[in-house]
């Protein structure tokens, strides 16, 4: 059994981490701002890191304004790195997206990658675990691709989108697993376009809004290539399906 240290653990993802890895008999501690962990500024990082073998980053940044975004994970993942290399952490976990090693023009994504660099090029041992969205951004995504009141603007993308439970299994595992120095893909069982996803889901939700497939429209402000958001083979491939997720999930408040 060990000590791990989950950043951002208190979020959608980190709680649910937290929660599996002390299932399983490990000593979890949930790092966030409200548990007086703070990898932007290194408060609390040395004495969290104390004793511990393994740390798992699931921290978001605040903001996807692109220098915003840029700054939090480069930031956040060289205090955390450095931290871990002064504690003699044997290895570091990170949660992040598929698609970051494809050409396109997220600043998100853009980040990511940056964050991806950083870890493997530390030096500590290291596990990068690649998710598809969530289906929890569902309805997140159908508010910022608006155009008017009624109608959401789409690109026909495919995307496989997974569930946060899911997506915190796979982290749980890898953290409990020995470092695997590479990327590990994981996604949902099924592919949608994107306007597809999204009017499933407003639709069962009986929200009033249409979803229409517009290839002028954009995901986060970028436009992508059909392929960006889906797995490529090898991935780890979980069972939850859309149809099963969205009875037992009301949309987030």
């Amino acid at each position: 059994m060990a000590k791990i240290v989950v950043i951002g653990g208190t979020g959608l993802i980190g709680s649910k981490v937290v929660a599996k890895l002390r299932e399983h008999g490990h000593e979890a501690v949930a790092a966030a701002p409200s548990t007086g962990v703070d990898s932007l500024t290194g408060e609390g990082l040395s004495e969290a890191m104390a004793g511990s073998q393994v740390v798992v980053d699931v921290s978001n940044s605040p903001s996807f304004e692109e220098n915003a975004v840029m700054e939090f994970f480069t930031t956040s993942t060289t205090n955390l790195l450095a931290a871990e290399a002064a504690a003699g952490v044997g290895h570091h976990v990170a949660l992040t997206i598929v698609g970051t090693d494809r050409p396109q023009n997220i600043p998100y994504f853009r980040a990511k990658s940056a964050q991806e660099k950083l870890i493997r090029d530390s030096g500590i041992p290291y596990s990068l675990v690649h998710a598809t969205q969530f289906f929890e951004f569902l309805g997140a995504i159908a508010d910022i691709s608006m155009d008017g009141d009624q109608t959401v603007h789409l690109p026909g993308a495919l995307m496989q989108p997974i569930a946060a439970e899911d997506v915190a299994t796979a982290v749980a595992r890898t953290a409990a697993g020995a470092p695997v120095n590479g990327d590990i893909e994981i996604a949902g069982p099924e592919q949608f376009t994107m306007d597809e996803f999204v009017r499933r889901g407003l639709a069962f939700r009986n929200d009033p809004r249409q979803v229409v497939q517009d290839p002028d429209a954009t995901y986060y402000g970028a436009h992508i290539e059909e392929r960006t958001l889906v797995p490529v083979d090898g991935a780890q491939i979980f069972a939850t399906r859309l149809d099963e997720w969205l009875p037992a999930n009301p949309p987030r408040r």
